[in-house]
């Protein structure tokens, strides 16, 4: 792939990965991705900014077939998406040295053999001269790794910032502009990766703010050359705010439990709530994480399964235990057929979501009147709580 001009300084010389569909055989990736690496010339030093995933070295090794010397190999974050090309980097030019915080040290000797008297570790807030022009280094722990940190090319005003700010997005656009497809991947990528790091997000954002930039450059997804818009969306996600919203993550099996939430919708709406029903059989796992990162309740549907949870209730509920969203309630709808201990063992999997439960609905069989009055009693507990927000 070809290099494309950043600035004058600055060029893009990474890789769009237009066919990936799954991240950490985990994470769907509808819109494809890119890894984006940056080589920034002074007038005496040569620098790289990050790399790519190892399968797309060719790229970034292509583009770099006219340079012939980099004196600096930065690693904002050891994870192999972003490091993994490193090794190949440092053979070509054997008298580069890689800088990286004092905590990425280890995680790159010991995740890519990296040979120790090739790094160098910069401190928090160091500036290292490229002659006209250079890079100061911030520390942004846990965004989303302990090591990781961003920098700031202050004479072309760029911020890189590797993870953060970043969006699984493949496409041929170099800037994001105002484009609100590109906001709503960077809102994925965040419920997806740094929802469950947001007290740590909200510090390192007051360190962003407190610099000059007019971009931030990722190392996925666009770049913002409206740095605002992403900024001030963080601001958003990260902070208490919360929507009038309940999410609905369920699974029915012979059609009790989907009676339960098809009720719960209608009730919630005719109330004024706004609902997000999920269907576990076909949800697409991000889409789920992007609806919790503002909603105030959730509602765990499940049948019963040899007396607990559904599986793939009990893989949503350890999921959203695991991003840590900012819901203030919680509430189960359900059904059993000889016996259950379902709700008791989804409070168990929820330790980490500081939330109100509002209560338990489960039916012995397909629903009859009193079940379908305990939801929309349960719709009008709901209601009340989400007329405080």
């Amino acid at each position: 792939m070809q290099a494309r001009p950043v600035c004058e300084r600055v060029q893009w010389v990474g890789a769009v990965d237009w066919n990936r569909r799954l991240f950490d055989a985990l994470i769907p990736l509808p819109d494809g991705t890119s890894y984006n690496s940056y080589l920034v010339r002074g007038s005496e030093k040569t620098a790289l900014i990050d790399a790519v995933d190892p399968a797309m070295l060719p790229c970034l090794m292509g583009a770099l077939a006219d340079v012939p010397e980099i004196h600096y190999v930065v690693a904002q974050h050891a994870e192999q998406d972003h490091s993994g090309g490193i090794p190949a980097v440092l053979a070509r030019y054997p008298k580069a040295q890689l800088l990286c915080s004092a905590k990425a040290k280890s995680l790159l000797m010991e995740h890519l053999h990296v040979a120790e008297e090739r790094i160098r570790t910069v401190a928090d807030g160091e500036t290292v001269s490229l002659g006209d022009r250079s890079l100061r280094f911030i520390y942004t722990p846990w965004v989303h790794w302990p090591e990781t940190m961003v920098t700031l090319l202050p004479e072309d005003k760029i911020l890189f910032t590797c993870d953060f700010f970043g969006s699984h997005y493949a496409t041929s656009d170099l800037y994001a502009g105002e484009n609100p497809a590109v906001r709503e991947a960077a809102k994925r990528y965040y419920a997806e990766i740094m929802m469950p790091f947001r007290s740590a997000i909200q510090g390192n954002l007051k360190k962003i703010e407190a610099l000059k930039f007019d971009v931030i450059a990722p190392s996925h997804g666009p770049l913002f050359d409206k740095p605002a818009m992403i900024v001030d969306a963080y601001r958003d996600w990260v902070s208490d705010r919360v929507e009038n919203r309940v999410i609905i993550p369920y699974i029915s099996m012979h059609g009790s439990t989907e009676a339960m939430v098809e009720r719960l919708v209608r009730a919630l709406i005719t109330r004024g709530v706004d609902v997000q029903p999920f269907n576990l059989a076909v949800t697409d796992i991000g889409m789920l994480a992007m609806s919790l990162v503002d909603a105030a309740t959730i509602v765990i549907g499940t049948p019963t399964v040899h007396v607990g949870p559904h599986p793939a209730v009990f893989n949503a509920t350890h999921l959203a235990n695991a991003l840590r969203p900012k819901l203030r309630y919680a509430a189960i709808i359900g059904s059993y057929g000889w016996g259950t201990q379902a709700a008791e063992q989804l409070a168990a999997l929820i330790p980490n979501l500081k939330v109100e439960v509002l209560g338990t609905v489960l039916c012995k069989g397909m629903p009859r009147p009193a079940d379908l009055a305990a939801v929309d009693a349960l719709a009008d507990t709901i209601k009340t709580r989400h007329g405080s927000l």
